[in-house]
C-alpha cells in the first residue's frame, strides 16, 4: 500500500494556502469603480509595466464614453476570476485527459499498461472535487457575480443580434444543465469503472473486467461528444461571436497530452520512492511516447485551426488571433515554443525516453506550455489587454497544485498500486520494448 509521505501532505497544504493568500489579494485589490479601475491602468503605465495599456490611458484622457470605462472597470474586476477560472480549468483538465487515456487502455484492452491503472485512478479521483469547483465557478458565473461570459449579461444581448440568434443554446439555464450533465456523466464512469477495478482484484474470474471494457467502450462515445460540447460552452463562449469546428478536437489534444504527462511524472515519482517496482523502463518509454506523439498532434491541430483562419483572413474569424498576437505575443509564441519545439527535440530520441530525469523535465514544460494553452484561451476574451502573470494567477496555480497533489495521492492510499487478476496483468508485467 501507498503511503502519503508527512513531507509532501504538508507541502500540499503550503501550497494551498499561499495561494488562498494570492487569490485573496487579486481579489480585494481588484477596483470597484470606474475611476480605481482608470487610475490603476494609469499607475499601471507610470511604473513601466502597461506595455499596450498606454493607449488604452491616452483614450481616457480623451474622454472616452462611459461604456469603454466600463469594460475597463469589468476587465480589471475579471482578472481575479479569469486567474482563478484559468487554474481551475487547467487542472481539472489533467484529471479529465487521464479519463480518456484509461477508458481508452481499457477499451483496447492494452497488454502494456494495466501496471499503470491505479496511477491513473488515482489521477483521475481529481474530477470530484476539480468538477465541483469548475461548475460553481460557473454558477457564480450564472448569478453575475463577475463578467466572464459577455453572453450571460440581458443588456448585450438586446443589442446583439448575433448572441440573440445564438440565445436557444447560450443561455445560463440550458449552460448549467449541460456542464451538470458532463460532470455527471465523467464521475458517474470513473467511480463505476474504479469500483469494477477494485472487484476484479478479489474476483475468481473475468466478468468485472468484462464489465468495465464494455462501459468503457460505451463512456468513450459519450466522452467525445460531451468534451466537444464542453470546449464550446467553457471556453469558447468566453468569444461568442467566434467559433472553430476544430476547437473541441484542440482542447481535447491539450487536455490528453498533458493527462499523459501527468501519469508519467506521477509513475516516476513514484517509482522514485520504492513503489511501482514492476513498472520497467519500457513502460516509462510508451509513456514519453505519447507525449512526443501527442505534442506532434497538438501542433497539427493548432496550425489547422490558425493557418486556415489567418489565410482565409475573415474579419470575424481572424480578430481572435490578431488580439491574441498583438497584446500576448510572449505567452501565445512562447506556447508554441513549449509545446511543441521542446517536446520535439527532448523526445525525438528514444534513448532519452526511458530516462527518468529527462521525463520529468520535458513534463514540466510541457505543462508549463499547456497552462499557457489554456491562459491564451481565456484571457483575452476576459480581461482584453490587462493582463498579466501576477499574484491572482500565481495564486490559482498555487492552489490548484496544492489541492490536485493533496487529493491524487491521498486516493492512491486506498488501494494496493499494483492490481491483481487482471487478465493483462502479466502481459503489462513482462512488457518490453
Amino acid at each position: 500500500m501507498y503511503t502519503f509521505s508527512n513531507r509532501l501532505k504538508i507541502g500540499s497544504f503550503i501550497l494551498m494556502v499561499l495561494g488562498v493568500i494570492c487569490l485573496a489579494t487579486g481579489f480585494l485589490s481588484a477596483p470597484s469603480t470606474v475611476e480605481e479601475a482608470k487610475e490603476m491602468v494609469a499607475a499601471s503605465h507610470h511604473d513601466g509595466h502597461g506595455g499596450d495599456h498606454g493607449e488604452t490611458v491616452a483614450h481616457h484622457d480623451e474622454g472616452h464614453d462611459a461604456s469603454h470605462d466600463e469594460h475597463l472597470l469589468h476587465q480589471l474586476q475579471n482578472r481575479p476570476w479569469a486567474a482563478l477560472y484559468t487554474a481551475a480549468f487547467f487542472f481539472f483538465m489533467i484529471a479529465l485527459g487521464v479519463l480518456a487515456f484509461y477508458a481508452v487502455q481499457r477499451a483496447a484492452q492494452a497488454g502494456w499498461s494495466p501496471m499503470l491503472f491505479r496511477v491513473m485512478e488515482g489521477i483521475t479521483a481529481y474530477l470530484v472535487p476539480g468538477g465541483i469547483i469548475v461548475f460553481v465557478i460557473l454558477v457564480l458565473s450564472v448569478l453575475h457575480m463577475n463578467h466572464l461570459f459577455v453572453w450571460m449579461d440581458a443588456d448585450v444581448v438586446a443589442h446583439d443580434k448575433l448572441l440573440q440568434g445564438k440565445a436557444g443554446y447560450l443561455n445560463p439555464t440550458f449552460f448549467l444543465i449541460r456542464a451538470a450533465l458532463f460532470l455527471g456523466g465523467w464521475i458517474f464512469y470513473r467511480e463505476y469503472s474504479r469500483k469494477l477495478s477494485l472487484a476484479q482484484d478479489e474476483s475468481e474470474d473475468t466478468s468485472n473486467f468484462k464489465k468495465n471494457f464494455r462501459i468503457s467502450a460505451g463512456f468513450l462515445v459519450f466522452y467525445l461528444v460531451t468534451e466537444s460540447m464542453m470546449s464550446w460552452d467553457w471556453i469558447m463562449s468566453l468569444d461568442p461571436h467566434w467559433f472553430s469546428t476544430l476547437f473541441g478536437w484542440y482542447v481535447f489534444a491539450s487536455m490528453f497530452v498533458s493527462g499523459i504527462t501527468v501519469i508519467a511524472m506521477v509513475t516516476v515519482y513514484l517509482k522514485s520512492k520504492g513503489y511501482l517496482t514492476e513498472v520497467n523502463d519500457s513502460h516509462i518509454h510508451d509513456l514519453a511516447k505519447f507525449m512526443f506523439g501527442i505534442s506532434i498532434f497538438w501542433t497539427y491541430l493548432w496550425f489547422g485551426q490558425f493557418m486556415l483562419i489567418w489565410y482565409a483572413n475573415i474579419p470575424e474569424e481572424v480578430t481572435y488571433f490578431v488580439t491574441r498576437i498583438e497584446d500576448y505575443k510572449l505567452p501565445f509564441f512562447g506556447m508554441l515554443a513549449l509545446n511543441f519545439i521542446f517536446p520535439l527535440l527532448i523526445l525525438m530520441n528514444s534513448d532519452y525516453k526511458r530516462v527518468n530525469w529527462f521525463v520529468i523535465m520535458t513534463g514540466i514544460i510541457i505543462l508549463v506550455g499547456h497552462y499557457l494553452d489554456v491562459f491564451n484561451m481565456v484571457m483575452p476574451a476576459t480581461v482584453g489587454d490587462q493582463w498579466g502573470i501576477g499574484i491572482s494567477e500565481i495564486g490559482g496555480i498555487l492552489f490548484f497544485a496544492g489541492l490536485f497533489i493533496f487529493w491524487v495521492f491521498t486516493a492512491m492510499t486506498k488501494a494496493p498500486l499494483q492490481p491483481k487478476r487482471n487478465p493483462f496483468l502479466e502481459e503489462s508485467r513482462q512488457f518490453h520494448y
